[in-house]
């Protein structure tokens, strides 16, 4: 339940109309209580605040219309600006970069501040009257709408240098990067502890001698494993005594009845339990980075690999996502991947899984980097001085085995690729520093 929840958040978080509603509704309370304000304690303005507003119902109205106008035309320049803005990243950045854009919060507050000014204008509006002797001008509410309309001039200004910020490369990598750093640190923690790899190992296989019976749990829609409730299929299978197997990755895509699970069980399995293991499984549309290593990683190398495409031809924005790359590689060298097998309370394996290790995490990496950048000689060399950072940070010798096997593979791109002989020296140069490095 708790794994739903935060996906849930996460899909409120990336959509475009949750902070605009919270305002809009934020807008209307404002207008009721300072409406009840006006009525309750008939506010004059005087002094200072006096020359800011003066006059009766109808200078009353045409200072509310006047902010509900420009209010609703900023809103839809705004949003015109968040469409161009999008679009270009888009095509400059690739489209899954998209999310990123969605997700930020500042261009959710502004488009939500202006409609939400403009509803609470249409509201105070309606209450200002001018008969005689029920004559009434909430001078609070409308003194609060012009000190809303003031913030929100420089608030446009705010969004504006933000938005222009936003669509560059630099900073496209660098947001890409703290998102990435952020699913890391939740997902791989430093390594605190040792746990007996092989003792659960063996301990599941004397589980699954004494459970004949496999249950298989298939997909019944197409698409992207998103998330899995792990606490969920933990507590089903301390409950029913129960060994499941998942057979994908979050971020795998799944075909309708493919095989999702395997559950051993000394009995078989009630159709009851398979549902609520298969409704653990989360699947969607899209992919996301809730459980999904991979996604950000792929992000950035997209970004890299639409800069070194023939159209752009930008190294230098390839080479930056190589450096920001590299460090994220370099924490994950001390960091402690998740065990293949999880254990419950009483520390019994319960769920198995396809570990993620640190051969994949580069090969997602650097693998296409190296395919786009084989031509270009000054990414193949960033690429073979991050690898022999990457070496000096390694600590196991699976860790310093897919270094050496990436390095070997720059090298062979190098030979086919660079035409110019004093570059590929310059190359050479650099595989026989990376050699000597930790010998």
């Amino acid at each position: 339940m708790k794994a739903k929840l935060i996906y849930l958040w996460e899909t409120i978080q990336t959509s475009f109309w949750f902070v605009p509603l919270l305002l809009v509704l934020a807008a209307i309370g404002s207008a009721i209580g300072l409406i009840f304000l006006d009525s309750t304690i008939d506010y004059k303005p005087s002094g200072a605040i006096g020359y800011l507003f003066s006059g009766g119902a109808e200078a009353a109205r045409s200072i509310l219309s006047t902010i509900a106008g420009a209010m609703l035309a900023v809103a839809g320049t705004v949003f015109s600006i968040t469409l161009v803005a999008l679009t270009l990243a888009s095509s400059q950045f690739g489209p899954r970069l998209l999310r990123n854009f969605m997700h930020d919060r500042l261009n959710q507050i502004v488009l939500g501040a202006y409609i939400a000014t403009f509803i609470y204008c249409l509201l105070v509006l309606r209450t200002v009257k001018s008969d005689n002797d029920l004559d009434f001008i909430p001078n609070l509410s409308i003194l609060f709408a012009i000190m809303v309309a003031v913030a929100n001039i420089f608030l446009l200004i705010i969004f504006i240098h933000h938005i222009s910020l936003g669509i560059q490369a630099d900073y496209v990598i660098s947001d890409s990067y703290k998102i990435l750093n952020k699913n890391i640190n939740r997902l791989f923690p430093d390594q605190d502890e040792e746990s007996d790899s092989q003792q659960l190992a063996n301990r599941a296989q004397e589980m699954l001698t004494i459970r004949i019976v496999a249950d298989v749990v298939k997909a019944h829609e197409d698409g992207y494993l998103q998330m899995i409730d792990y606490d969920r299929l933990l507590e089903l299978g301390k409950t029913h005594d129960l060994l499941i197997s998942i057979k994908s990755l979050a971020g795998d895509f799944v075909v309708k009845q493919q095989p999702l699970a395997t559950v051993h069980a000394r009995k078989k399995t009630g159709k009851k339990q398979l549902d609520e293991i298969r409704g653990s499984i989360i699947m969607g549309g899209q992919r996301t980075p809730l459980q999904d290593v991979e996604f950000a990683i792929h992000q950035m190398v997209e970004v890299a690999a639409r800069a070194l495409s023939p159209g752009i031809n930008d190294p230098f924005t390839a080479i930056t996502c190589i450096d920001k790359l590299t460090a994220t590689l370099s924490h994950l060298t001390r960091a402690r991947f998740p065990e293949k097998y999880r254990c419950d309370t009483d520390g019994v394996p319960r769920v198995e899984v396809r570990p993620v290790n640190f051969a994949g995490l580069i090969d997602a990496s650097f693998n296409q980097i190296r395919q786009y950048g084989e031509r270009s000689p000054s990414v193949l060399i960033r690429l073979m001085e991050s690898l022999g950072t990457l070496q000096a940070f390694a600590r196991a010798d699976d860790q310093r085995e897919a270094i050496q096997r990436h390095a070997a593979m720059v090298l062979e791109a190098g030979e086919a690729g660079i035409t110019v002989k004093n570059d590929l020296d310059d190359l050479k140069t650099r595989y026989e520093s990376f050699l000597k490095i930790n010998v």
